[in-house]
C-alpha cells in the first residue's frame, strides 16, 4: 500500500491533488482467559475462537457482575461477541430471554445468520433458537415465532414499537417475553440520535415500564462506534441511569497498517463549468483528464471542482490494480449514477470482466438483492462497489482493499467506521478522502491532523421533546394504565403532558383503591399512528396527473421548500416542475421537463425567545452575552431564484404573489449578541452599507457549516438567523436553533462548546484562499435569501473580536 501514493502521483490526471497522508501502524492481538460455559466454549472454538480478545473479556465479565455495558470500539473490533456470550450462557443456563434491537434490517440479518450458526454448533442435544421478527417476517411465521418462544429474538426499533409493545401484556402474544426478558441489546446505539434517538429513548422508557410489571428487570448491552460520550449517549437512550453502565473502549483486536491519503480537487478556473455528465471523462487506457470547457487562467478564490469525477477516476484505477474497493457516497440515486459511469469507463479501456464486477448499494434494494451483494463481497467476487451508508454499519462484507470516501461522511466518526471497513484482521488498507466543496470537507483538508487527533462528537437525543413525548405517554397508555408514579419513566414533564392530554380527551382518568390512574381514549391505536423516525405528522404527495401516480410524500416543511410552486424537482431520474400546489388537500402537482436547471428557495425566517434556559458570557469575550432557550422559529417561503444548471449565472429571482402557508416550529437554540462597540468598528471597517449583517451573516453560515465537528448531526439538522437588529435583545444577535419542532439535544451541546466552535469556524475563513467568501466557506445550500449578503473579510473581523483577537479601538 505504500507505494500506491506515487503510483497515483503519476496517473495522468494528477494536478496536486494529495493535500495529506498518513500512516497508522497495525498492531497484534491482545487476548484474555475467562471461564466460559463448556458449550458456548466448544461452539465457539469450531469458529477459531479459544480465548477472546481483551476487550471482549472485559465486557462479559461486566454483564456477569450486572451491571449495563456500553461497548464503544471501532469497526470489525469484535463487539458482537460481548452479547453473545451471554445470550447463550443465560439461555442455556436459566431460559432467559436476549432481545436484540438494531437500526437497520440488513445487521439483524446478519447478526441472526452468525447467531444460528453458533447455536448449530453447540453440541448434541443442546438448543438454543433464534428468531428474527421484522416488518419481513410473514403473518404464518410471526404466529410460529410467539408460539415457540425463542431465547433470542432480533428485531428493529420500529417492530418494537408497533408490535411488540402493544401487545406486551397479551398472553397470547408477547407477555412470556417480557416475563423472561434478561438482556436487551443495543446495537449501533450511535444510530439512535436526533430525532429518531429521542422516540426510541422513549419506546425504551415504554418497555422497561412493561418489564417491570411484567416482573423483569432487563440488562442493557449497548455497542457504538466511538463517540464523544458514549456512558451519557447509552443511559440517555436506554432510560437507565449512566452509573449503572461499565464503559469498555480498548480495542484489543488485531489490526493491518493503514495508509490515508487526503485528496482537494483542484480549484476551479474562471468559466469553468461544473456540469459532472460532461466532466467525468470517456476514458482510455490512460484514462485522460475529462474534456472541460474552454476556460480563462484566473483562479476563483477557494472554488474547487466536484468530488465526483475525481472519485470515479481513482475508483476505476484502483479496481484495475486488483484492489477490491468500496466508495461511499450520500445518497441513493449517486450511488447508482457513479456505478454506471465507472461501469463505462472500465468497459472504454477493455476491461468488461471489471465492469460486470461493478455495483452498487444502498438500503432501497430489495433483502435479496441485499444479501446477495454481501455475500459477493465476502466471497471477493464483487471488485467494486458504490454504497450509502447502508454499509457503514456492522454488516459482515469480508475484507476489502480500499475505501474511498465521496466527500467528508460529515463526522469523524462516520468516517472512521466506513474507513474500517477495509483491512480487517492484519491486513494492510487504504482510505482515500475526496473532498467536496463545502466548508466541512475543506476545514479538514487544511486541518488533517483534526480526524486523528481530535476529540470525538458528542451524540444527543431529547426525549423530553414534548412534541414526541405526548404522543410516546399515549402509547404507554394504551398499553398499561398510566400511573403518578410514571414519572420515574417520562421525565418531569410527564405531569403536565398527562394533564395537557386529558384536557384534549386523548387520555380518561378514573379512580382506583390505589389511586388516579390513566387510560387512553381514543379507538385507534396510537402506536400506528406515529411515525419513530420523525417528527413532522404532516405529508404532502407529490402527485403526476399524466400518469396518475403519487411518486413520493415529503412533509409539509420540506415541501415548501423542495416542492413549492415553480420548483424543479429530481426523483428516480426524472426532472419535474412543480405546477400547482393545494395545501388543503396536501397535493403537490408535477409535470415531467427536460431541463439542465435548478431552483432555491427564498424565505424569511423570525425567531421569539420564548423563555430564556440559561446564559452565559463568552468566555473569550466577557462583554458578549450568549443564551439559550425556548424559541418559535417562522419562516415563509416568498418566491425562488431559477438557476441555468449550464452556466451557472446569478440566477432569475421569482416572487409569489402571497407568500406559501408559514411553518412555525418550537424548538430551542443558542443565540449570541454582538456588543455596539463591536458593531461600530464593523461598520467603520466596511465600504458597503450593509456590511454588518453581511458579516454576521457569513459567520452564522460558516459556524453552522462546522456543527458536524462537535455534535453527531447532518448540516440541515441545525437551522439559524442573523439579524443586525433583534427586538427581544435590542442588538445585532445571531441565532444557532435544532432544525426539528421540540429541540434534539443540538444547540445545547453547542452552547457549551461555543468558544471552540467559533475558534474552528475562524481558522477555517482564514484558510480558505478565496477573497470574498465561496461555497468552501461561507455559501450555504440552505440560505433562505441565495447567499446574497456576505462578507468573508467582516466575518473573520468580527470573530477576531469575539475571540479577543483584536481590541475595539
Amino acid at each position: 500500500m505504500e507505494q500506491i501514493t506515487e503510483w497515483l502521483k503519476d496517473r495522468p490526471y494528477y494536478d496536486g491533488q494529495l493535500a495529506y497522508q498518513r500512516r497508522t501502524p497495525g498492531s497484534a492481538a491482545a487476548t484474555a482467559a475467562i471461564d466460559l460455559d463448556h458449550r458456548v466454549a466448544g461452539a465457539l472454538s469450531r469458529r477459531d475462537i479459544d480465548e477472546p480478545f481483551r476487550h471482549q473479556t472485559a465486557a462479559i465479565e461486566a454483564v456477569r457482575a450486572g451491571d449495563h455495558v456500553i461497548l464503544a470500539t471501532p469497526t470489525a473490533s469484535g463487539k458482537s461477541l460481548a452479547y453473545t456470550v451471554p445470550a447463550f450462557e443465560r439461555a442455556l443456563e436459566s431460559n432467559g430471554t436476549t432481545l436484540y434491537v438494531a437500526p437497520m434490517k440488513a445487521l439483524i440479518n446478519d447478526q441472526a445468520a452468525t447467531l444460528r450458526d453458533i447455536a448449530a454448533d453447540l453440541g448434541f442435544g443442546e438448543s438454543v433458537d433464534v428468531a428474527t421478527y421484522t416488518g419481513d417476517t410473514s403473518t404464518k411465521e410471526r404466529e410460529n415465532i410467539r408460539a415457540r418462544q425463542p431465547d433470542i429474538v432480533l428485531t428493529t426499533p420500529d417492530m418494537l414499537h408497533q408490535s411488540f409493545l402493544p401487545y406486551g401484556t397479551s398472553p397470547h402474544h408477547w407477555r412470556w417475553l417480557f416475563q423472561q426478558l434478561e438482556t436487551v441489546v443495543v446495537d449501533e446505539v450511535h444510530e439512535f440520535r436526533g430525532i429518531f434517538g429521542s422516540h426510541i429513548a422513549l419506546v425504551f422508557r415504554r418497555l422497561s415500564r412493561l418489564a417491570e410489571f411484567c416482573g423483569s428487570t432487563p440488562q442493557y448491552i449497548c455497542c457504538s462506534a466511538t463517540i464523544g460520550n458514549p456512558i451519557e449517549h447509552a443511559a440517555a437512550v436506554t432510560g437507565q441511569s449512566a452509573s449503572d453502565f461499565t464503559l469498555i473502549d480498548e480495542d484489543a483486536s488485531a489490526t493491518g497498517p493503514r495508509q490515508w491519503l487526503f485528496w482537494n480537487p483542484p480549484l476551479r478556473e474562471d468559466a469553468e463549468v461544473e456540469d459532472e455528465s460532461q466532466s467525468v471523462p470517456d476514458a482510455t487506457a490512460d484514462f485522460q483528464p475529462p474534456v472541460e470547457v474552454p476556460h480563462h487562467n484566473e483562479i476563483i478564490g477557494g472554488e474547487r471542482r466536484s468530488h465526483h469525477p475525481e472519485t470515479v477516476r481513482l475508483f476505476c484505477d484502483l479496481v484495475q490494480q486488483g484492489y477490491q474497493t468500496l466508495v461511499f457516497t450520500r445518497a441513493r440515486q449517486g450511488a447508482e449514477q457513479y456505478a454506471n459511469w465507472c461501469d463505462e469507463q472500465l468497459r472504454s479501456r477493455g476491461a468488461g470482466d471489471l465492469a460486470e464486477q461493478v455495483t452498487a448499494y444502498h438500503s432501497a434494494l430489495d433483502d435479496d438483492r441485499r444479501t446477495t451483494i454481501e455475500s459477493d463481497l465476502r466471497e471477493g467476487m464483487i471488485r467494486g462497489i458504490w454504497s450509502t451508508n447502508a454499509l457503514e454499519l456492522g454488516i459482515d462484507v469480508g475484507s476489502l482493499d480500499v475505501v474511498l470516501l465521496d466527500g467528508h461522511p460529515g463526522t469523524s466518526m462516520s468516517t472512521f467506521q466506513r474507513a474500517g471497513r477495509a483491512g480487517r484482521g492484519q491486513n494492510p488498507s487504504l482510505v482515500i478522502l475526496v473532498a467536496s466543496p463545502n466548508p466541512l470537507d475543506q476545514y479538514c483538508m487544511a486541518n488533517p491532523d483534526q480526524l486523528f487527533e481530535g476529540e470525538p462528537e458528542q451524540a444527543a437525543v431529547n426525549p423530553s421533546n414534548q412534541q414526541i413525548l405526548d404522543d410516546h405517554v399515549c402509547c404507554a397508555a394504551h398499553e398499561l394504565f398510566l400511573d403518578t408514579d410514571d414519572d420515574e419513566y417520562f421525565g418531569d414533564r410527564y405531569p403536565s403532558a398527562v394533564t395537557s392530554l386529558t384536557d384534549e380527551g386523548r387520555l380518561e382518568r378514573f379512580s382506583t383503591k390505589r389511586g388516579l390512574r390513566w387510560r387512553y381514549g381514543e379507538e385507534q391505536s396510537p402506536q400506528h399512528q406515529m411515525d419513530i423516525r420523525s417528527i413532522d405528522d404532516r405529508q404532502i404527495d407529490l402527485y403526476d396527473p399524466l400518469r396518475e401516480t403519487t411518486l413520493t410524500t415529503l412533509s409539509f416543511g420540506d415541501a415548501l421548500r423542495d416542492a413549492h410552486p415553480g420548483a424543479i424537482y429530481h426523483h428516480q431520474k426524472r426532472t419535474y416542475r412543480v405546477t400547482e400546489v393545494d395545501y388543503d388537500a396536501d397535493r403537490a402537482d408535477l409535470e415531467s421537463v427536460r431541463t439542465m436547471g435548478y431552483t432555491r428557495p427564498l424565505t424569511e425566517k423570525r425567531i421569539a425567545i420564548d423563555e430564556e434556559l440559561t446564559t452565559k458570557a463568552l468566555a473569550t469575550n466577557n462583554d458578549v452575552s450568549v443564551g439559550f432557550a425556548e424559541l418559535t422559529v417562522s419562516e415563509e417561503t416568498t418566491g425562488y431564484m431559477l438557476y441555468d444548471h449550464l452556466t451557472d449565472e446569478e440566477g432569475i429571482e421569482q416572487m409569489f404573489d402571497e407568500p406559501l402557508p408559514e411553518r412555525s416550529i418550537h424548538t430551542r437554540g443558542l443565540y449570541f449578541t454582538i456588543p455596539p462597540a463591536i458593531e461600530q468598528d464593523l461598520r467603520l471597517a466596511s465600504d458597503r452599507e450593509d456590511g454588518l449583517i453581511a458579516s454576521i451573516h457569513a459567520l452564522e453560515h460558516a459556524l453552522i457549516s462546522l456543527f458536524p465537528l462537535e455534535i453527531l448531526c447532518a448540516r440541515r439538522d441545525v437551522g439559524g438567523l442573523s439579524t443586525n437588529y433583534h427586538e427581544e435583545t435590542g442588538l445585532s444577535t445571531v441565532f444557532v436553533h435544532d432544525g426539528h419542532p421540540g429541540g434534539v439535544g443540538l444547540a445545547r451541546e453547542a452552547f457549551d462548546s461555543l468558544d471552540a466552535m467559533l475558534m474552528r469556524t475562524l481558522e477555517m475563513l482564514q484558510g480558505c484562499p478565496c477573497d470574498d467568501g465561496c461555497p468552501s466557506c461561507v455559501h450555504s445550500p440552505q440560505c433562505g435569501n441565495a447567499n446574497r449578503t456576505l462578507d468573508k473579510r467582516l466575518a473573520i473581523r468580527l470573530l477576531d473580536h469575539l475571540l479577543g483577537n483584536a481590541v475595539v479601538q
